[in-house]
């Protein structure tokens, strides 16, 4: 909690789902964030939800105006940056793939160019994707050293970005008295209260289910690391802090998931989302799909674990409850002030269970 009080940190794509859980958790501990997105990505919005425009500087602008941003990181001089800004949603990705390589390649691009800008010492956190590995539906797990690749746009995007960024770290990063260090971050599928987006299987449910409606799935016996929202927070705030005490993690890649057995398929997940909510149907949509998806994803996370100390906390049954739990407490009150309470009580029992296990 220490490390981040009073840190100028900016964080792009602060008003995401991911973002905006980062961003309250920084404030929570005392940072002063600079938040860079282009726009509110969803209706509802977590941002709103959470209040955050009230605790930090809110800046509306697309990383793919490099001049822009250049001098945003300029004024500020972060000591931290978490780069979670992207077009994350691989069905955008084929109805738009020029926004989806120009946003995540050329805007990842972009923002490491701005940390050139930053006059003192910086530890930078870039966030990709489990999807930058080149899916071989293998059961081992994918480890940091595997290949890198994707036949569909947004794959294809998230692996160009980490070429990008080897290319910069080793261009401009490695000189002998550099003072900016950047590491990599992979996270699996992502779950939690507050998340809208489209085309995401939990946000679905929840959307139909506030409707009235059933939900129509697509892959219902794909499986995927599907892992809360702060675990994986967790595990980028663990690689920044590494990352200043650990100078050889300089330029690495990380993997953050759930245990290896914990590995479920969607058609689990819709179950276990009915203990908690029981309204929720589904019915499996037979039509012949328009991209292709992964059946098999799976994420070793061994390199976290030994050398970050960091590992995941939740088990697969936790991870359900709280997620289902946050969206019930929003929909039975809509009470922002509430929400904001109840969001950041979330946060602070994850804490203490994570402390709790971590000494077993």
């Amino acid at each position: 909690m220490n490390f981040f009080k009073k840190k100028v940190i900016i964080v792009t794509g602060h008003t995401g789902f991911k973002g905006s859980w980062l961003t309250l958790w920084l404030t929570l501990f005392g940072a002063k964030v600079i938040g860079i997105s282009r726009d509110l990505p969803s209706r509802p919005s977590l941002f709103k939800i959470l209040q955050l425009e009230k605790k930090i500087t809110d800046i509306r602008q697309d990383i793919r105006n490099l001049d822009k941003l250049i001098k945003i990181f300029k004024k500020y001089q972060p000591n931290i940056v978490f780069h979670l800004a992207a077009q994350a949603i691989v069905k955008k990705s084929y109805q738009d793939p020029k926004e989806t390589f120009t946003t995540n390649a050329i805007g990842t691009l972009n923002i490491l160019e701005a940390i050139r800008f930053i006059k003192k010492k910086c530890y930078s956190v870039i966030i990709t994707s489990d999807k930058s590995y080149k899916n071989l539906e293998i059961k081992r797990g994918y480890n940091e050293k595997d290949i890198l690749g994707g036949t569909d746009p947004y794959s294809a995007s998230k692996a160009s970005a980490e070429l990008i960024i080897q290319s910069y770290i080793h261009s401009f990063y490695m000189k002998k008295n550099n003072n900016k260090f950047i590491a990599i971050a992979r996270a699996g599928n992502v779950i939690g209260g507050g998340d809208w987006s489209e085309d995401r299987l939990v946000p679905d449910c929840i959307k139909a289910c506030s409707n009235k409606k059933t939900v129509k799935i697509r892959n219902p016996y794909s499986t995927r690391p599907w892992q809360h929202v702060f675990e994986a927070i967790s595990g980028y705030m663990s690689l920044v802090i590494n990352l200043k005490s650990k100078k050889k993690i300089h330029g690495e890649a990380f993997n953050f998931g759930p245990n290896l057995n914990q590995n479920y398929s969607v058609i689990s997940l819709l179950k276990e989302t009915k203990k908690t909510w029981p309204a929720i149907q589904w019915i499996v949509n037979n039509k012949k799909k328009k991209f292709k998806e992964s059946n098999l994803l799976k994420l070793n996370c061994g390199k976290a674990k030994k050398v970050l100390k960091w590992s995941s906390v939740l088990s697969f049954n936790e991870n359900i409850k709280m997620t289902m739990e946050w969206y019930k407490n929003y929909y039975n009150s809509k009470n922002l002030k509430q929400m904001k309470k109840f969001s950041e009580n979330q946060i602070k029992e994850f804490i203490k269970l994570a402390k709790k296990r971590s000494k077993k």
